[in-house]
């Protein structure tokens, strides 16, 4: 579902990804990890569209990113870091907005907003203002609109973040249904998500793959140790 070749990205003379290369086949859950200012979220950027690549590229459902970007942005759900909206929109409108611009039209944007809404459980706030919501009822505005046309592919930057212990477990139970039918990148600073969800690890260092293996084989790099002291041994941030 997703092959990615060599992905680059340098700005002025800092290079903020390096010749990144890995594929994501359907069913896969990946977890990409690294520390901030690693190029993680630079790559999902450039996976989806958002950013040209300064080499290499990205095949997403047999759409190649750097010729045909719309055409990959039609077979990924997007979840940004901090997930834009419209703060005045209550989350219906703004989904149906969502929906208008994924192609949907009149009575046929509703079914994808409200299995949206189903799946993301904003029933209880469907009428309310964005601006009004907790961190967390955002964050699950922006996995709405990730989930909404049904795509093929998810990438996901940080979808837990802001959400409590009831709310994260219930995205990663979301998440791990829907991967059975889709390839996910799971961008996330929280280890213990990468063990409970994820099948495949990919780590990232000043740019650079350093890690490409099962969470087993990630374990057993330091048997009995914390992820998180293993993550540290492998590891530089450049922040």
């Amino acid at each position: 579902m997703i092959e990615v070749k060599g992905l680059s990205k340098t700005y002025g003379n800092k290079p903020a990804v390096r010749d990144v290369s890995f594929k994501v086949e359907r069913g896969d859950i990946l977890g990409f990890l690294g520390p901030n200012g690693a190029g993680k979220s630079t790559t999902m950027k450039m996976i989806t569209g958002f950013l040209q690549p300064t080499a290499g590229t990205a095949i997403v459902g047999g759409h190649d990113v750097t010729r045909d970007p719309v055409a990959v942005k039609r077979q990924v759900g997007y979840l940004p870091e901090s997930a834009p909206s419209y703060g005045e929109m209550t989350v219906h409108e703004f989904l149906l907005f969502i929906a208008e611009a994924r192609g949907f039209r009149g009575a046929n944007r509703l079914p994808p907003v409200d299995r949206a809404i189903r799946l993301t459980h904003l029933e209880s706030v469907r009428h309310q203002t964005i601006e009004t919501l907790s961190k967390g009822y955002k964050q699950r505005v922006g996995f709405a609109q990730a989930l909404l046309h049904d795509p093929a592919v998810l990438i996901l930057d940080e979808p837990t973040d802001g959400l409590d212990p009831n709310q994260k477990n219930e995205v990663r139970a979301l998440i791990k249904e829907l991967a059975t039918e889709k390839a996910v990148v799971l961008s996330t600073h929280i280890l213990e998500e990468v063990g409970a969800i994820c099948n495949r690890i990919i780590l990232i260092s000043e740019g650079r793959v350093v890690v490409d293996e099962t969470p087993a084989e990630f374990q057993a790099r330091q048997p009995g140790a914390r992820l998180d002291t293993i993550f540290a041994s492998l590891t530089t941030s450049d922040v």
